[in-house]
């Protein structure tokens, strides 16, 4: 059966003494917090991996990382691998998000071979798809994910595929306010379920969580939650905000 997940992507926030308060209001208010059966997931950046890997063992949430590198090792400056994270003793990491596909140029291939480190060493990819703003004027938002999680997962067998989360994140509704309907994140939803549900059965396409991720806040997250398809958001800038996270993770 397919969890509700809420995972915060921290992205370049936070110095370390930010990052320490804010991991320390989570474990706090957490103590007193039913989330049910939603899984809280933090991906803060690598510096503080550690300081959060730390604490989530005496707490209610799950660490993971915000990128990895496709290399094993060797002389990649700058580049964490997944054999480091693994170590770590971290469960997740975020790979194909939109800003590492804006900014890096990073290929639908490259992110396939992030999903294969990532597996080699037990770790749960959650991998981002979506279409930027142009592409869904011209209706073409379809054919931009489908490509999108062919060309990166479905190179995949069906028991690795049982350890992939889904993140889909129309791209114009990152960091500005707007916001994909609950009508359009379902109707996303639902597709991208259907194609997992083509190549691996619907035993598989069942099983498998799909986030939302496009300017999720406690004031609609409740409405988005409420579909069928939609198993819980990675969030963003709502993730820096320990109430407004953690009201977030009560949405269901």
């Amino acid at each position: 059966m397919r969890k509700h997940i809420v995972a915060g992507n921290w992205k370049m926030n936070k110095n370390f003494s930010e990052a320490d308060d804010l991991i320390n209001q989570l474990v706090e208010k957490l103590e007193s917090t039913d989330l049910g059966d939603t899984q809280l997931i933090i991906c803060p950046p690598a510096l503080y991996i550690e300081l959060a890997s730390d604490q989530s063992d005496e707490s209610y949430f799950m660490v993971g990382a915000q990128d990895v590198s496709e290399h094993d090792n060797g002389a990649y400056t700058g580049e964490i691998s997944a054999d480091m994270l693994e170590n770590m003793a971290i469960d997740y990491c975020i790979v194909g998000h939109s800003e590492r596909r804006a900014y890096h140029h990073e290929t639908d291939e490259q992110i396939a071979r992030k999903v294969d480190q990532l597996l080699k060493h037990d770790l749960r990819p959650i991998v981002c798809c979506g279409e930027v703003l142009e592409e869904r004027e011209a209706n073409k938002q379809f054919e931009v994910v489908k490509r999108q999680i062919v060309d990166g997962l479905f190179h995949l067998t069906a028991e690795q595929f049982a350890d992939i989360v889904i993140a889909y994140e129309p791209v114009w509704a990152i960091g500005t306010g707007k916001t994909a309907t609950p009508e359009q994140a379902q109707e996303m939803h639902a597709y991208i379920r259907s194609l997992i549900a083509e190549k691996y059965g619907a035993e598989v396409a069942d099983n498998t969580s799909i986030l939302y991720g496009g300017s999720c806040k406690p004031s609609n997250a409740k409405e988005l939650f409420a579909n069928p398809d939609v198993d819980g958001g990675l969030i963003g800038g709502a993730s820096l905000k320990a109430d407004d996270f953690l009201a977030i993770a009560q949405s269901f």
